[in-house]
């Protein structure tokens, strides 16, 4: 199989930054570029966490790209300390060692530089806010349309939100970017809440690979645990049984390339996005009839086989980690 090359939009904080550290040591996903934004945390801070990763895996190939700082609603960004930590790195402190420098990342032409390049063999995978990627779809619409593949983690269909009773955080962070997403987007896959709220890791998983990091004294994969520990007190403190956390945006990443693990639907989908309680939703029109809501249709994660997940994210995690920790 090919190895996907993918650009990747995210908002640095727990889940994102454990997708970021997955994609770079998963053989089956080359990283040709990475696009920094607010979200989880603020743009400043999620280019630093960026930075640092890129640090300690060596990647300084991998063009950084600074996104969007700001959503199209207008209003300030809200952050959620409380999930991700205040840096974004839940309850991992970065070195004081490492120091960030002034650099102005205002570059998102480069967006348009890295689809030229890699005219249409792209998947772009999305994980954080739509900001930066509707961005592009209103700057740069025929070279979008060069992109072979694009997956979204967000959104959230027949099931509760997870930031009001009915919407998911990626969407209602911009619901307008997701309409721009969602009425332009050609070749669009769907990884909604209630798909990613079961890929759990759990504090037993987590302790594992931590004990096998340790061993192998791996500066980068112990980060994993004071993470992955903080964003479960989390989750715990508002499902009480939950047995670990929810890797949101590593289950995105790893479905480009398991089709055969994944069970989609094909669906008619829209965003609300007028004010009021309904705002950030996402609609999909999953009635059993012929005649189905003229939106745009685009495919839609519905399950996903976990042990087959559990098992490739645990692999990568600790034996790829340690195997590729130079390259």
């Amino acid at each position: 199989m090919m190895k996907k090359k993918v650009l990747l939009f995210a908002d640095f904080g727990i889940d994102d930054i454990m997708a970021i550290i997955y994609a770079y040591f998963e053989k089956n996903v080359e990283i040709v570029g990475v696009v920094a934004e607010y979200g989880n945390v603020n743009k400043k801070t999620a280019i630093r966490n960026a930075k640092y990763i890129q640090r300690n895996t060596g990647r300084y190939d991998v063009p950084l790209i600074g996104g969007a700082e700001r959503s199209m609603i207008g209003d300030p960004p809200i952050y959620y300390p409380e999930v991700h930590g205040p840096e974004g790195f839940g309850g991992f402190v970065i070195p004081e060692d490492f120091q960030e420098d002034d650099n102005v990342f205002e570059n998102f032409h480069q967006i348009y530089d890295i689809i030229e390049k890699y005219d249409g063999e792209l998947t772009i995978v999305c994980v954080g806010r739509l900001t930066s990627l509707a961005t592009s779809f209103i700057l740069y619409p025929e070279t979008v349309a060069k992109v072979s593949e694009i997956y979204v983690m967000g959104g959230t269909f027949n099931f509760p939100g997870n930031v009001t009773p009915v919407a998911e955080a990626n969407i209602y962070g911009d619901p307008y970017a997701a309409n721009i997403v969602i009425n332009y987007a050609k070749e669009l896959t769907i990884f909604p809440l209630n798909v990613t709220q079961r890929a759990i890791l759990t504090a037993d998983m987590v302790n594992e690979i931590d004990k096998i990091n340790q061993e192998k004294n791996n500066q980068l994969g112990t980060i994993i645990k004071p993470m992955m520990d903080y964003y479960w007190q989390f989750y715990k403190s508002q499902i009480p049984t939950i047995p670990g956390a929810p890797l949101h945006d590593v289950v995105t990443l790893w479905g480009i390339f398991n089709e055969n693990e994944i069970e989609y639907e094909l669906k008619p989908v829209r965003v609300v996005t007028s004010p009021g309680s309904a705002f950030g939703q996402t609609i999909g029109d999953f009635r059993d009839f012929v005649q189905l809501a003229e939106y745009p249709v685009h495919r839609i994660a519905m399950d996903f086989n976990y042990d087959s997940f559990i098992q490739r994210v645990t692999e990568v995690l600790t034996v790829e980690l340690n195997n590729q920790r130079y390259r």
